[in-house]
């Protein structure tokens, strides 16, 4: 991400650091923009593996929730629709909005407010079921961090059981995390009852799998070991963590707040390509329909 590169070069580089092909590959769409596109159709029906995507959507940037769960944007749904049915009828992973978190405006006037946004969510999912788009598994994106979690407005956010298949997170290792147990259950200590994502989610949605749709590790110039370290304790610790279905590594040179490469030194590369290759993530072959 933020390379300039087309998905499928962004792609293939990867795998080819990493020793092995992904999965899943994650792609970003915003507006009016029809997907899943031919490259991406392309790069989920590779001839040599399957792949799944994970498509994640932002349907307006001009419209409020509140807009969208009223029907303003229902020829553009519909739209989007026909094209899926039309092109691809594959499964995929949808996310509508992913970390809708730091967008929530707490005046009820604004149109953005948590209710407003779970409202959003149901409108788009039952909008597309209706017009015939059967094959997109739902995914709720949340941001991960303990600090949203303290607001009064966030188990608001959910839109239903009927309308989400997974629920995921994006957590990011900064500098309070050493380990993948930390990563996934972050905590804070002015909001002590908050007992990490990975706990929570296991409490609110216990018949969900679960994702990691972004997660990351930040390069620390003064700890040149600290990825080689902590890409071992998600091999070492991931088995206990049985709700986590899916990991979908955020690849990146230039994310917002570092560098998230996985392979920036030997021993980090060495260490990811073992994780790659552990037999654990690779015990469920992706869907051929």
């Amino acid at each position: 991400m933020f390379t300039g590169r087309r998905p499928g070069v962004g792609l293939r580089r990867a795998e080819a650091r990493m020793g092995r092909r992904a999965d899943i590959m994650h792609v970003y769409h915003r507006g009016a923009e029809l997907f899943p596109t031919r490259e991406e159709r392309g790069i989920a029906r590779d001839p040599d593996g399957r792949r799944l995507l994970l498509i994640n959507w932002k349907p307006s940037f001009d419209h409020t929730w509140a807009q969208i769960a009223g029907g303003a944007l229902d020829r553009r749904i519909d739209r989007l629709a026909a094209h899926i049915r039309r092109t691809f009828p594959e499964r995929f992973f949808l996310t509508v909005h992913h970390e809708p978190e730091n967008d929530v405006r707490e005046d009820p006037a604004s149109g953005m407010t948590a209710r407003d946004y779970a409202e959003m969510y149901r409108h788009v999912v039952l909008r597309l079921r209706e017009k015939g788009v059967g094959n997109a598994v739902t995914v709720m994106t949340y941001m991960g961090a303990p600090n949203w979690a303290a607001k009064t407005w966030f188990e608001q956010l959910y839109p239903g059981d009927d309308v989400v298949d997974w629920v995921a997170m994006d957590p990011y290792a900064d500098d309070r995390v050493q380990t993948f147990e930390q990563l996934i259950n972050k905590t804070r200590d002015d909001f002590a009852q908050w007992p990490g994502f990975y706990r929570w989610m296991q409490w609110r949605f216990p018949g969900k799998p679960l994702m990691l749709a972004e997660w990351g590790a930040f390069e620390r110039y003064d700890q040149r070991r600290f990825k080689e370290s902590f890409y071992a304790s998600v091999r070492r610790q991931m088995r206990r963590y049985p709700q986590i279905k899916a990991l979908v590594y955020f690849d990146s040179p230039r994310a917002p707040r570092g560098d998230t490469r996985f392979d920036t030194t030997p021993g980090a590369a060495a260490a990811f390509r073992a994780l790659a290759h552990d037999p654990y993530l690779r015990s469920t072959a992706v869907p051929r329909e």
